[in-house]
């Protein structure tokens, strides 16, 4: 693996982390929210990663949150929504009570979400690290070549 391919992977990680936290974030933004544009509950998503090497791939597949591999890099493949049904409150005045009094709010879970978020921002982090790595070596060896 070159140093160009290093950042070209390091940038692909970049990117999935970045959506990794924004769909965190969204997550822990719509938590109470019990009314959508398709009428019920907001509904939790997750992230699907994909890699090219085959036993990333696998050991990522073991975590259960990734897909299939894509050649030359890591990525979201797509964005799902969990299937937990949402949690019930009994707050007969709410407006989007039904005729029990029930409210359903998203299954999210905030600990779970930051526990994600922290995640995503920690892997960012040591994408971006791995950059700057890449970066100091490729000028390290137009250095030498000063040099010769």
């Amino acid at each position: 693996m070159g140093l160009f391919d290093m950042l070209s992977v390091s940038a692909s990680g970049l990117s999935a982390e970045r959506q990794r936290a924004e769909v965190a974030s969204t997550n822990l933004a719509n938590a109470e929210t019990t009314h959508t544009d398709t009428g019920g509950p907001y509904t939790r998503k997750e992230v699907v990663f994909s890699a090219s090497n085959p036993t990333f791939t696998t050991v990522l597949n073991r975590l259960g949150r990734f897909g299939h591999a894509q050649a030359g890099s890591v990525q979201v493949t797509q964005v799902v929504e969990d299937t937990t049904p949402p949690v019930m409150h009994y707050e007969p005045g709410n407006p989007d009570a039904d005729e029990n009094g029930m409210v359903a709010y998203p299954a999210i879970n905030p600990m779970s979400e930051m526990v994600d978020m922290m995640g995503a921002v920690r892997s960012y982090q040591m994408n971006a690290s791995a950059v700057n790595a890449a970066k100091q070596m490729i000028q390290q060896s137009i250095d030498i070549l000063k040099t010769t």
